[in-house]
């Protein structure tokens, strides 16, 4: 179903006819008794007739009435027929019996710029708000924000890993949001846990060999933390797919938490000390060996001191010993022949 934009009548001209003519109807019934008090029984009769009819039923126009504030929009049904969507701010006359649809309007996702809506008392499973009190029937077209709570889901490896992330969307065909779907925020909510879970499988927590995270049947460097940006958007993608046909456009999809799972987040942060202690070590014996050549160049140069090879072999271990130990070195000086 396609969004129709509803050409409605001004509301204030509206508003005084009605004052007016509900003025007059009480001006009727007083006028009307008037001349049946004089005794002018037929015409009095039909003036107090009218006044209280109109009195009575003069209310019903009043529901017609309708206030759009800036960023709104209100979705109308006539009978049961779809007539349009008011989108316009302003004060606005439509038919008086014209219904406003809203399914989700008792519903509010977390840090959500909903408009007036009512409070809420419970809390659903995809971790939507619910309400069960009246609320306004309006839908804001505002940009507003889905906080997806933490899920916990494996990684390509295996790895549980948890995960949360925040979706900036907004609706942009009110008539899809009303009527393709039954709740448009309980499907968005849905929907995200959903893409989530299938882009996370598809990486690993940290870089890993023989994993292809693009689909071209190459192996890549992709991971969940190397490359967070890549990851959001491909979430974002999916999730614009899935709720395409609610009206809902995605904007922004950003990763907001991510970390291993508590399970096995101690292994994972020795096996990452591990690799660390590793790669320095790696550095600081490269480093060590290209002093040690630079020394022994220097001296042989320089014609220092000629040394043979057993001589050479002790100093290369007693200036690596140096160099790579942890601890400074306690020099020992030697007063005697060099053999």
């Amino acid at each position: 179903m396609q969004e129709k934009i509803l050409k409605a009548k001004p509301g204030m001209p509206m508003l005084l006819l009605f004052i007016i003519l509900y003025l007059a109807a009480i001006g009727l019934i007083v006028f009307g008794g008037t001349l049946i008090s004089n005794e002018i029984d037929v015409f009095g009769g039909i003036f107090l007739a009218i006044g209280i009819i109109w009195v009575m039923v003069g209310f019903i126009p009043f529901f017609g009435l309708k206030v759009i504030k800036p960023q709104e929009a209100l979705v109308l049904t006539l009978f049961g027929k779809y007539i349009g969507t008011l989108k316009e701010a302003g004060f606005f006359f439509v038919h008086p019996f014209a219904l406003a649809v809203n399914p989700a309007a008792r519903t509010k996702l977390g840090q959500s710029g909903d408009v007036e809506s009512a409070p809420s008392i419970s809390i659903s499973s995809t971790g939507t708000v619910q309400g069960n009190l009246g609320a306004n029937k309006k839908i804001s077209l505002k940009i507003m924000t889905l906080n997806n709570s933490k899920q916990k889901i494996n990684d390509a490896l295996g790895n549980p890993v948890e995960i949360g992330v925040a979706v900036t969307w907004r609706v942009v065909d009110t008539a899809k949001a009303v009527f393709n779907v039954d709740n448009f925020k309980e499907y968005l909510s849905l929907q995200c846990d959903s893409a989530v879970r299938d882009i996370v499988r598809i990486y690993p927590y940290d870089v890993a060999p023989n994993i292809d995270t693009t689909g071209d049947g190459e192996p890549d460097d992709g991971s969940l933390r190397g490359s967070s940006s890549i990851v959001a958007e491909r979430i974002r993608q999916q999730i614009q797919d899935k709720v395409a046909d609610a009206g809902l456009e995605i904007i922004e999809a950003r990763i907001t938490y991510l970390a291993y799972a508590p399970e096995i987040a101690a292994v994972m942060l020795q096996r990452q000390q591990a690799s660390a202690i590793i790669d320095a070590r790696k550095m600081i014996v490269d480093g060590a060996v290209s002093m040690v050549e630079m020394a022994l160049e220097k001296l042989s140069e320089n014609e220092v001191v000629h040394l043979d090879e057993e001589r050479k072999a002790a100093m290369v271990s007693n200036l690596l010993v140096i160099l790579c130990g942890n601890r400074d070195a306690q020099p020992v000086v030697n007063s005697g022949s060099l053999y």
